[in-house]
């Protein structure tokens, strides 16, 4: 009689190893996520419906790809050990300067240098440098972890983010090149670098701003492009050339007040409808969101928002490293600036700057570098839950 044997396959070492790391992910972050993402498509649904003529779920739809090679992008991320990017530090680097160089030999798209355009996509390359920005500077700070009190620690820091941070100032986008610079005060004080450094740093940014602002245009000398001058001085001059220099403001804040508790609705919002709020699918789509859902509306936005910062806060203190302290550390409060800065420039509190709001407002580049971003979040929590079983 003939024995029947039955061959059960193990799974791979890839496939647990997997498993883990799935089971260890902060799944909290991750609902607050997926909530923020289906809202933002609800919203972006809401504000653009008339942008495109005869096809009102056309920013919708490219949107969803958008989040759908995002979404792929963030699970890539976050099974993959954290440590590999520190590795390869150097050459990640090299990349980022490759890339945000490339704008400059590239076509100019809406008459700047920020984009390149591939046909079926404009990527934008600051959003991706951002990412790489984080990885390089984390690991150059965990490497220096007995020497963040020398100031060449602290210099060689800077200098990793002055040069992809001029590239991008010269795009010209001054909005990201604030956001490289919180990202380099959020790295330097998550790794420990002494207050002293920090305040001195703090003072230099303050003269060169200065020298950008007052005394070189005094001089005659012009560093800002003329719109971005026009939007500092709106902002400083509320009040002054309603029409002109302050037009996207004024509608932007009478749009946010308009929207009252529960807002207007989409029939009823005349602002974005008609068209008086400019950008209102990108720039401005947080005043879009509270004209047609109000206060209400924009309150849940903003309790995702929190929700996502807290979590993060919680993968830094149970970060197992420094480098991934730093590398959570350094998202996140990149991630709560952006929504500051975009919100605060909504009603009035900030200077226009052109920073998207993470997950809401339209643009492929910024959806998956935001997706890509909380991926590595998700990779530092789970090795960290990891190490705690151990």
């Amino acid at each position: 009689m003939a024995v029947r044997v039955e061959h059960r396959h193990e799974p791979s070492a890839v496939a647990v190893e997997a498993s883990r790391i799935i089971r260890n992910l902060d799944f909290v972050l991750l609902l607050a996520v997926c909530g923020l993402v289906a809202y933002g498509l609800w919203i972006l649904q809401g504000v653009s419906r008339d942008d495109v003529p005869g096809q009102p779920d056309y920013l919708l739809i490219r949107q969803s790809v958008n989040v759908a090679i995002g979404v792929f992008a963030f699970f890539a991320v976050a099974l993959l050990d954290p440590d590999t990017w520190r590795r390869i530090r150097r050459p990640l680097y090299a990349v980022a300067l490759v890339v945000l160089a490339a704008v400059f030999v590239a076509d100019q798209v809406r008459g700047t240098q920020r984009w390149i355009d591939i046909g079926f996509f404009q990527f934008q390359p600051s959003e991706l440098g951002k990412v790489l920005v984080v990885l390089v500077l984390a690991a150059y700070l965990a490497e220096r972890g007995r020497a963040l009190e020398e100031w060449r620690t602290t210099l060689g820091a800077l200098g990793l983010v002055a040069v992809p941070a001029l590239l991008v100032f010269l795009e010209p986008d001054f909005g990201t090149t604030l956001v490289y610079g919180a990202i380099l005060i959020a790295a330097l004080f998550i790794a420990g670098t002494p207050w002293t450094h920090l305040a001195i740093l703090t003072i230099i940014a303050a003269t060169f701003a200065g020298l950008v602002l007052w005394a070189l245009p005094s001089a005659g000398v012009q560093v800002l492009q003329p719109y971005q001058v026009d939007r500092l001085t709106a902002f400083l001059h509320p009040d002054r050339d309603i029409g002109g220099r302050n037009y996207n403001v004024d509608q932007s804040i009478t749009a946010v007040g308009s929207g009252g508790l529960d807002g207007r609705g989409v029939e009823g919002a005349t602002q974005t409808n008609m068209n008086y709020l400019p950008e209102h699918s990108t720039d401005f789509i947080f005043s879009a969101l509270s004209e047609q859902r109000g206060f209400m509306g924009a309150g849940l936005l903003l309790l995702l928002y929190g929700l996502v910062a807290w979590r993060g806060l919680r993968t830094i203190a149970i970060a197992p490293t420094r480098f991934m302290a730093v590398l959570a550390g350094a998202i996140v409060f990149a991630f709560v600036f952006q929504v500051f800065v975009n919100v605060g420039m909504t009603i009035g509190i900030a200077p226009i700057t052109g920073i998207p709001l993470p997950f809401v407002s339209y643009g492929g580049s910024s959806m998956i570098a935001t997706l890509v971003a909380v991926g590595l979040l998700q990779a530092v929590h789970a090795r960290g839950r990891l190490a705690q079983q151990r």
